[in-house]
């Protein structure tokens, strides 16, 4: 009977996480690619888990286990009406508006039904379980920890099985194939609830049957009434680990390194806390885990506030491990404090409604909040605190005064040493990250001495505050900070090299120098004397189509391009961009165009098919979100939008600098498969004897119907055809494979 509940848990959670990077992908090319579509499809699917969960405690508890199976059979079988999912994604709002509730509705449209009664089934069936007479259903969360390993199984089977393997139509009717399958076992589960004696002891026993707590439970936690503190303590500790997961998800991909399907690592760390935390008996005594977190937090904390960059690539695995000890820490304190049987519909009930506040926190009230990241340190200190509990046992008097004088010191300690820091050596490249180093092992003594964590907590908050008030001795240099939907952007200025800096996340999109005499020569990814040159030096030798098309404004670097007489239309779905390239306090190329311009907001693809055909001679995409470029824009169905909208001589030309991907391979399978000749050019930027300040390193690749087209760029030694790879394929809207052209090394 347990073999046959964990299968059939195991399958429902397989499907439950197959249609999340399912859906994901289906609403991508609709927004651009942002981080936050991501995070906004989080809370969607958490609030309706939420719901899931309300129904399954409202029906058992109504109708008894028994009863409610009848019922729940009859829900299963409502969503065979609406498959094979399809999400419908026309009226996409302008990029003026947030597109928030836009994507809301058509995921509750296209998927709410399905993946509403597939969220039931977690408590649902622990439920039927603890109303039968096996030994073990006086304590059903164990089959929780089989719920997660089906979750984890999909999560990572998407990216390296089903993405690669079947378009997103295929994809689609295996799952409704899996769900049928789904139907089918639930129905042998019912059947064997039904027929199996009911249970010996009343407690296990949910809804109209006699309901007793289970005193026989060896467990304390069991035993004590449900109270309002109780459930709202339950609520917290599943606020932090589901918040904490966002964060470090909007952190690596956007801030940190920008790999396409990271997202998918902290989820599946998540789910591993559950699956250890509920397993019996449970691989990693919480303890161990309670007492290695403040060496955790407290490190990973002040590193994302300074970004210190001498740590290099430390942060990426820190913060990873940071989600698994809090997560760990946080539903290991969930485990141990799990109710009776009776209560279990409820507990989950409260864990989810927890779940749904953490990703409604950094998805919607966070980038209305804060310009920056500030939600990730803040619910680090948060993880500290809600273990106050555990050390506030048996404490009374003086040390609650302890608990705000310490924290006042630890604030005043770590103000001094950032600042003899600063003075005494560089700031921002302190050997081995001191400014680091030594403020995290201020607080860590704090917790090893004292072992209060609300005294923990409130130093480490204190440190940080220092810390970012410190730093702040450089604020004269930040000119912008903002975030919306797209993420957060920024503009610094150098003094000592007296240029403006342009950032979205981690990644240079742009800069400008300040003195009138060099602010007309673009710099970063588009100098003269780069690819970008080289292609609008060949566009411009045959009488050129006076329209230009640009997906991307970044700063308006390439608007120094154009020459009197010709007209560039610059393609940009972030609203906050165009704030930032329009303002000449900030940057001037757009004021300095020597011909005309345009900038039209909306996403580049979409918003490209309204031109006439024929209407560009010459499309440059520069598009990116942060690092990564949207996959929408490098698909078979995107190529034959560029080349309608081009005139017979017209000219592709794609920047494909990236830290991550290689994307040449890609492009030149699009290009064959478009029967398109196509060169690329890598630009080291700097080699000896050539040094150009403020250039950095570039590669982009040029297409056109006829190598006579592009003949300038054949005889440039320079320039050098791209062989293809059939390995790679050719992409659609409908399949993609980013996996393959990952940098590994």
């Amino acid at each position: 009977m347990p073999v046959l509940y964990a299968v059939t848990l195991g399958v429902s959670a397989l499907l439950l996480f197959l249609v999340q990077p399912m859906v994901g992908k289906m609403i991508l090319p609709a927004l651009g690619g942002a981080p936050a579509v991501w995070n906004t499809c989080m809370v969607f699917f958490q609030a309706v888990l939420l719901a899931g969960y309300a129904y399954a405690h409202g029906s058992v508890g109504w109708l008894g286990a028994r009863r409610q199976a009848g019922l729940h059979m009859v829900l299963l079988l409502l969503p065979l009406v609406a498959l094979p999912i399809v999400i419908v994604t026309d009226s996409v709002p302008s990029s003026a508006d947030n597109p928030v509730f836009w994507l809301l509705c058509r995921l509750a449209l296209g998927v709410g039904l399905p993946f509403f009664v597939i969220s039931t089934n977690a408590p649902v069936l622990q439920m039927w379980f603890s109303a039968t007479s096996h030994r073990s259903a006086k304590d059903p969360y164990f089959l929780y920890s089989a719920s997660n390993a089906g979750s984890m199984l999909a999560l990572l089977g998407y990216p390296l099985i089903v993405e690669p393997l079947w378009a997103l139509p295929d994809q689609s009717l295996l799952w409704a194939g899996g769900y049928i399958l789904l139907v089918g076992l639930a129905l042998v589960c019912a059947v064997v609830l039904w027929r199996s004696p009911r249970a010996a002891d009343a407690s296990t026993a949910p809804g109209s049957e006699a309901i007793a707590e289970d005193t026989e439970s060896p467990r304390e936690a069991s035993i004590r009434p449900v109270t309002a503190l109780r459930r709202l303590r339950w609520i917290v500790l599943a606020f932090v680990p589901s918040s904490l997961m966002l964060g470090v998800t909007t952190h690596v991909t956007t801030d940190v390194a920008p790999v396409p399907l990271l997202w998918v690592v902290p989820l599946a760390i998540y789910l591993l806390s559950f699956i250890l935390v509920f397993a019996r008996p449970a691989p990693l005594p919480h303890r161990f885990m309670v007492t290695l977190l403040p060496f955790v937090v407290a490190p990973v904390a002040l590193m994302t506030v300074q970004n210190v960059a001498s740590l290099g690539w430390l942060p990426v695995p820190a913060d990873l491990v940071l989600l698994f000890v809090v997560a760990m820490v946080c539903h290991g304190e969930m485990a141990e404090d799990r109710p009776a049987p009776r209560h279990l519909t409820e507990f989950f009930l409260w864990m989810s409604f927890g779940g749904v506040l953490g990703g409604l926190f950094n998805a919607i009230v966070a980038p209305l909040a804060f310009d920056t990241l500030l939600e990730y340190p803040l619910v680090m200190v948060l993880a500290c605190l809600v273990l106050f509990r555990r050390g506030a046992e048996g404490r009374r008097g003086f040390a609650y005064l302890l608990d705000v004088g310490v924290p006042i010191g630890v604030g005043l300690a770590v103000a001094g040493l950032l600042v003899l820091l600063r003075f005494g050596m560089e700031f921002s490249s302190a050997p081995l990250g001191w400014t680091v180093l030594a403020p995290a092992a201020l607080c860590v003594l704090v917790q090893w001495v004292w072992e209060r964590p609300l005294r923990f907590g409130l130093s480490l908050g204190a440190a940080l505050v220092v810390t970012v008030a410190v730093s702040r001795v450089d604020a004269q240099k930040t000119l912008y900070e903002g975030r919306n939907f797209y993420g957060c952007k920024s503009v610094r200025a150098d003094p000592e090299d007296a240029h403006h800096e342009f950032a979205h996340g981690s990644t240079v999109h742009g800069a400008q120098w300040t003195d009138p005499r060099g602010r007309r020569t673009p710099l970063t990814y588009f100098h003269p004397t780069g690819p970008v040159g080289d292609a609008f030096r060949t566009y411009n030798t045959t009488p050129p189509t006076p329209r230009v098309a640009i997906i991307g404004l970044g700063v308006g670097a390439m608007a120094t391009y154009a020459k009197s007489g010709q007209h560039f239309d610059f393609y940009e779905i972030d609203p906050e961009v165009e704030r930032v390239a329009s303002d000449p306090a900030l940057f001037t190329y757009l004021q300095d165009c020597r011909g005309t311009h345009d900038v039209i907001l909306g996403d580049g693809r979409l918003t490209l098919q309204r031109m006439p055909d024929g209407h560009y001679g010459a499309i440059f995409l520069d598009a990116f979100s942060s690092d990564a470029v949207p996959t929408h824009l490098l698909t078979r169905e995107a190529m034959e939008v560029y080349l309608s909208k081009l005139d017979d001589r017209g000219i592709v030309v794609f920047n494909i600098t990236n830290r991550y991907l290689d994307l040449a391979p890609l492009l030149a399978n699009l290009a064959e498969d478009a029967e398109l000749v196509c060169l690329s050019r890598y630009d080291p930027a700097n080699t000896p004897g050539t040094e150009f300040p403020g250039k950095s390193a570039s590669r982009f690749l040029v297409m056109a119907r006829r190598i006579q087209d592009i003949r300038r760029l054949e005889y440039d030694p320079n320039w050098e055809q791209v062989p293809t790879d059939s390995g790679v394929g050719v992409w659609t809207d409908q399949f993609t494979n980013i996996l393959r052209l990952v940098r590994w090394r």
